[in-house]
């Protein structure tokens, strides 16, 4: 019997791949870079590194800078003298130009709410004359001459489409008229003067007031007169004595002398008197209401003597 022998499992042998591959050269390895050199900065670069990274000099490099720049080259090409005088009337010439259009052209003057006289004086304060640039009338000038009138409480301006001024006045309204050294002056619920008149009977409708200092008290002098309405009739006006106080004047030159305080209480009170006892129909002078606990009436001088006579009278017969 032939011996059993076994055959290698490697045809080529237990060693051939590996023979061959030991016969291949090794791959050839990458060549590597060499490592980078750290090159230490030098003392300047990093004085100017940290000198950048202060805020105030990256301003001034990025802002400041260019500014000088822009500011010392318009001063240089502005230091000629020639050059300053041809931007100016260029920029003159440009101004009127724009002020000249059409659509900036003021033509007519509108007033609203005036009275002839107050619109007369109105048009003649107007510091142009029409047409003329929105920009050469001064608005607020012009509307400040206007609330120097007396007679105008409040006025508007307003520029409307077309090249009109419109003037919007509200004028005062007189309620009542203050007597003084020069005249008759009217005056407004504030005692504010609207006017002048030359003669009483011009405005009969109102009333009258007199004495220094009275056309501040018009508040009061209006609350009075409400007050005393049933004798309006009688009055003739009221009387500003020391500019503390006031009198009504009635007819036949008599006088109510009214407290500094509460005035108004104490015609109330001459009222309840008058329908008590037909006070203001007796022949008297003065009725002193100044003091509220003890009225005081003062005969004039024929109701004296009569008052006198009749008293003598009354005493003889009590002694017969």
């Amino acid at each position: 019997m032939r011996p059993l022998i076994a055959e290698p499992r490697y045809p080529h042998g237990p060693g051939a791949g590996g023979a061959k591959a030991a016969l291949k050269p090794a791959a050839a390895a990458k060549p590597q870079k060499p490592p980078r050199r750290t090159v230490a900065p030098t003392r300047l670069s990093f004085r100017l590194e940290r000198l950048w990274l202060t805020p105030v000099v990256r301003v001034v490099t990025r802002v400041g800078v260019p500014v000088f720049c822009v500011t010392l080259g318009l001063g240089l090409w502005l230091g000629d003298a020639d050059r300053r005088a041809d931007l100016m009337e260029w920029s003159q010439d440009l101004r009127t130009q724009i002020e000249n259009r059409p659509e900036f052209q003021l033509s007519t003057l509108a007033i609203e709410g005036a009275s002839p006289e107050v619109e007369g004086a109105v048009h003649a304060l107007l510091p142009v004359r029409l047409p003329a640039s929105r920009f050469a009338l001064d608005l607020d000038g012009y509307r400040a001459a206007i609330l120097r009138l007396d007679a105008v409480k409040t006025v508007a301006l307003v520029v409307q489409p077309g090249g009109t001024l419109s003037v919007r006045v509200t004028e005062r309204e007189p309620v009542i008229l203050w007597r003084t050294a020069l005249g008759l002056q009217m005056l407004d619920e504030s005692g504010h003067r609207t006017a002048s008149l030359t003669r009483r009977d011009a405005r009969p409708d109102l009333p009258l007031i007199a004495g220094e200092g009275a056309d501040k008290a018009v508040p009061e002098a209006l609350a009075i007169l409400a007050a005393a309405k049933p004798i309006l009739p009688r009055a003739r006006g009221l009387v500003r004595v020391g500019e503390r106080r006031w009198d009504i004047v009635l007819d036949k030159d008599r006088r109510i002398l009214l407290p500094e305080k509460d005035p108004v209480q104490a015609i109330d009170r001459a009222l309840a008197l008058n329908a008590a006892e037909d006070l203001l129909s007796r022949d008297f002078s003065r009725l002193d209401l100044r003091n509220a606990t003890r009225p005081t009436i003062r005969l004039s001088a024929p109701a004296l003597v009569a008052f006198q006579q009749a008293a003598a009278q009354t005493t003889a017969e009590a002694s017969r």
